[in-house]
Formats: structure tokens, sequence, C-alpha cells
């Protein structure tokens, strides 16, 4: 397996990307608030790797990407959305499925709703909620570390704090640096998209989804209220259930590989499967 960098010009900024040379279906990994693509580099050296198309990027704002050049526009779930339905249509990539961390869930479940293309969508520590302050209310843990998110510029200490409330003992320098370097407009944007509802109903979006959706969450989950998830209705939620991983927190994917990377590798194989068949029946068609 090869693994290659490039930098991707769209009308929201430069944008940092990692590929591999997988010949498979290709998965789009979008990262989290104050993150960047590297959090996912367990992932990108798998053995999926070798037969998937990973592909991670940082967000503008994060990261190797640019600060976006116009970040009321770009620093919300629609603006980040439109940059990695961009990215697709520059990578020359029309279906994929979609991989969404924190925040990144938020965007990821956006693609779906705009996008024929997305073949399924994993999100992981993400509540898929309904528009406005109610609906972040009733998805989202109420807890003083969730201020962490709506500060634009954050000290030593809180950087330090920000790190290992998302990432737990897998938490490390990088990630604070990656921290460090969000652009200063990124979280107050967020968070005033978030309260403002600029992006589809997200519970509607899971209820109504015509492609497998997997919900992952770890049992130490900081953020994402768990007891909420049982009030989903998902027809297509993947395996008929939501997967809580014992011991993980906010970064399954990281923190509980044993128990998360099976779920991973199977549900890929899922997709690819259905994705395999829709193209099939479209041909036919």
């Amino acid at each position: 397996m090869s693994v290659a960098y490039e930098t991707v010009q769209t009308t929201h900024g430069d944008i940092s990307v990692v590929a591999t040379s997988g010949k498979g279906l290709p998965v789009l990994f979008v990262h989290g608030n104050s993150s960047c693509k590297e959090v996912f580099r367990r992932q990108i050296e798998s053995p999926e790797a070798d037969i998937y198309r990973m592909i991670a990027f940082d967000l503008p704002g994060h990261g190797g990407s640019s600060d976006a050049r116009d970040p009321a526009r770009t620093y919300s779930v629609s603006g980040y959305a439109d940059v990695a339905l961009d990215l697709l249509h520059a990578l020359g990539i029309q279906h994929a499925a979609v991989f969404g961390w924190s925040f990144g869930g938020h965007v990821a479940l956006e693609m779906l709703h705009r996008h024929r293309g997305i073949a399924g969508v994993m999100i992981v520590g993400t509540p898929p909620i309904a528009r406005g302050i109610l609906g972040v209310m009733r998805g989202y843990q109420l807890r003083r570390d969730i201020y962490l998110l709506t500060k634009s510029c954050l000290t030593p200490r809180e950087i330090k704090r920000f790190a290992r409330v998302c990432l737990g003992d897998t938490s490390d320098l990088e990630m604070e640096r990656m921290i460090a370097r969000t652009d200063e407009r990124v979280r107050p944007l967020l968070a005033r998209s978030m309260m403002s509802g600029d992006w589809a109903d997200q519970k509607v979006v899971v209820e109504h989804a015509s492609v497998p959706v997997a919900i992952v969450n770890g049992s130490q989950e900081p953020f994402t209220e768990l007891s909420y998830l049982e009030s989903l209705s998902c027809p297509t939620c993947w395996e008929g259930r939501c997967h809580v991983l014992d011991g993980a927190g906010h970064a399954p994917f990281r923190q509980t590989p044993d128990s998360f990377d099976p779920i991973f590798r199977h549900f890929l194989e899922a997709v690819a499967r259905g994705d395999e068949s829709r193209s099939m029946l479209a041909r036919l068609g």
C-alpha cells in the first residue's frame, strides 16, 4: 500500500489531503472541531487501506489546510459539507462511504442529506440531532467541558484539557498542536451554526436514510447523550442498533481499537456490497 499527500484547491480554501492506493470503495474521513486528519492515522495505515481508498483531509482552518477564504461561509455544518463534497468532486469520486467523528459526524449527515452518491455513513461521538437549541440540548450532555468547543482562544491548560477529553489516554502533543493551530474563528462560528440550525434535521436524515448508517459511541462518551440515541427510529441503522463500546470515550477508533476495528471492517464490507449491488441494478436499468 502507498500513501499520497496532496493539496486540493477549492473555493473555500486549499485542502490538505492524504489518500491510500486501495482500489475499492472510497472512504472519506471527516475529523472533529479543532482536530486534524492525523487523528485517523490508524485507519489510514490499516490493512483495510489496501482494499479501500481511504481519504482523510483537514477542514479549512485546521491542520495543513488554509484558513477559510470566507469564514462566515465555510465555518458551519453546511459550509464544511460543501467543502467535503467539493473535495470528492475534485478527486473524481462519485460514490463514497463517509466516516464522521464528533463534529465531523454532523458534516457527514449533511452530506448524506445532499448527495445521492453517499453509499453509507458511520458516525462516532455524534448525536443525530434535530435543528435548533432544543435539538442540541436533547442530543448533548450539558457538561462543563462543552464550553471548550465554543471558545475562540484557548489557554495552554484548556488545550490540554480539550485534547484529553476528546482522546483520553491516546491524547498526544500532535493533537494539542492541532488544537492550538485551529483558526480562532472556527469554534465560535461552529457553535453558532449548531444553534442556528442552518443544516438538515439530522434526526430525520437518519430515520429516513436509504443507505446504512452506523452509530458508534464509547460507553464513557463525554459529549453525546447516549440515552437520546434510544429515541431514534432508524430502519437503516446498521445491524439494527447503536453500538456502544465498553471502556471507550469520545474516540473509540483510537481508544479501544480491538473492539472498534472489527465493527469498522464489517461495516465497510456491508456498504461495499450494497454499493456494488446498486451499481449493477443501475446498469441493468
